[in-house]
């Protein structure tokens, strides 16, 4: 940091690997990118556009550092770049992971939310991924179209995906570069030793059992054998631009919970977290203190507060419900005013029930009234919420943004249940409220990114001391 307050990145290279849309493959090339750089000796740092919190799970596997989530519609643009820098420390390359297609953002009218909104935020030169299993000479068109629509925007190369040969390959790579100008990196074969299985909310984290391994070794050798990683770092050298950026209030946030432990849900059923959010509430003075709650009979000794964050607790519910002595000191301790803050499945696992895909219920912590019950329906965008009332993290009246996504809601609530938010409207509807808060609890399906304030992460901590 320098005498103006600002953190640097001394020209890190960088790129961005985007894609026409979603499902063109692009966390399978990243998570393989990264373990062949890796491979050659590099240190890479992987990042990933927008508020998922599964596809970064496969990117720390094959970099050995966690990857951080770089959002431009939840956090300003000057805290972007700030995170970038800060996660850049001691790195010698960043693979950024784009979300759905380039210039998907969080509307129609500007690029706010979008990999490309992010890419000339960071000044970053963009890798286009094309799904050519459809397509022949067509997709010099599409190559075209996305290198016109945003001159501003540094598209330097392309690498096309799911081919079906030799000649296949070869010809789609030519068309692309005939029609844009651009070099094509190459192209990847269709296989099966990188499918990644999914399920209703998407892909399944790697927290889980599976043939993670297997999978980041078999991704590094296709990378490896079918791409020009030689060209790629020289684009990402080439425009590793040293970014200053203010540090923001993340320096000034104080030491006020030194001592303080916060107790984080952290096993198969619960692993959906802000790196960031974590690394706050470290800053505040926290000491996080993981804890299995499939496992563990009791909270860690000495925790002072308690995080549950999202996951998949209605897959693990079985489990969860079995683990009796955990449940009821969770409700216990609730009770007698811990100060807890859940987001999504966390709020899942307060109630009293949850009714799984199956129509299973299976008790849970019974903290607050009603059940979760599992749907057929998607709920899934950016939250603007206002606070009803003062709570954990921000006093009444104060503005957020966040993110939804699950297929549950929480039916049997109380209609005098007091609300944690009220949510902007979309699109034609209408503001609702949404979660719950009273006293020291806050349990809300919208997930918050502390980097957007820091001052969030004070608050809890303080409640905390």
């Amino acid at each position: 940091m320098d005498k103006r307050g600002e953190v640097k990145a001394q020209g890190i290279p960088r790129v961005v690997i985007a894609g026409t849309h979603s499902g063109v493959g692009k966390t399978t090339l990243t998570a393989g990118l990264i373990a062949a750089l890796r491979q050659r000796g590099l240190t890479v740092q992987p990042f990933r556009v927008g508020p998922d919190y599964i596809d970064p799970t496969y990117h720390p596997l094959a970099a050995g550092r966690t990857c951080r989530n770089l959002d431009t519609w939840m956090l300003s643009p000057q805290a972007v770049q700030a995170a970038f820098v800060r996660g850049c420390q001691g790195a010698d390359v960043a693979i950024i992971e784009g979300v759905m297609g380039l210039y998907d953002g969080f509307g129609y009218e500007d690029e706010i939310g979008s990999t490309a909104h992010l890419a000339k935020l960071l000044k970053a030169p963009v890798i286009l991924t094309l799904d050519a299993s459809h397509m022949a000479r067509s997709a010099g068109a599409v190559a075209l179209g996305f290198a016109r629509l945003d001159p501003a925007l540094r598209l330097a190369g392309f690498i096309v995906n799911q081919v079906a040969g030799l000649a296949h390959g070869q010809g789609v790579a030519y068309a692309v570069t005939k029609a844009t100008g651009l070099p094509c990196l190459g192209w990847l074969p269709r296989a099966e030793s990188v499918w990644i299985p999914e399920r209703h909310l998407g892909l399944i984290p790697t927290v889980e059992p599976g043939r993670w391994q297997s999978f980041i070794a078999a991704a590094a050798e296709l990378v490896s054998r079918y791409l020009d990683l030689d060209k790629l770092l020289q684009i990402a050298r080439a425009h590793s631009i040293p970014i200053e950026a203010p540090a923001s209030s993340w320096r000034d946030i104080g030491n006020p919970g030194s001592g303080v432990r916060i107790a984080v849900a952290r096993d198969e059923a619960f692993s959906f977290y802000y790196e960031d959010n974590l690394d706050l509430l470290r800053r505040a003075g926290a000491e996080i203190v993981p804890f299995s709650p499939l496992r563990d009979p009791d909270l860690p000794a000495g925790t002072d507060g308690l995080y549950l964050g999202g996951g998949f607790p209605e897959l693990y519910a079985a489990s969860l419900a079995a683990n009796i002595s955990l449940r009821a000191s969770l409700r216990q301790r609730i009770a007698a005013g811990m100060p807890t803050y859940a987001e999504c499945g966390g709020l899942m696992v307060l109630t009293e029930a949850i009714t799984d895909l199956d129509g299973q219920t299976y008790p849970m912590v019974g903290a607050l009234p009603g059940r979760s019950v599992m749907t057929g329906r998607l709920t899934m965008g950016y939250r603007l919420v206002t606070t009803c009332a003062d709570t954990l993290l921000a006093p009444a009246g104060q503005i957020l943004r966040g993110h939804e996504f699950h297929y549950s809601e929480w039916v049997d609530r109380p209609a005098d249940l007091p609300h944690a938010y009220l949510v902007a409207p979309r699109e034609g509807g209408e503001a609702h409220p949404e979660g719950f808060a009273r006293g020291n609890v806050l349990a809300s399906y919208v997930h918050l990114h502390f980097g957007a304030r820091p001052e969030l992460a004070t608050r809890f901590v303080c409640a905390c001391r």
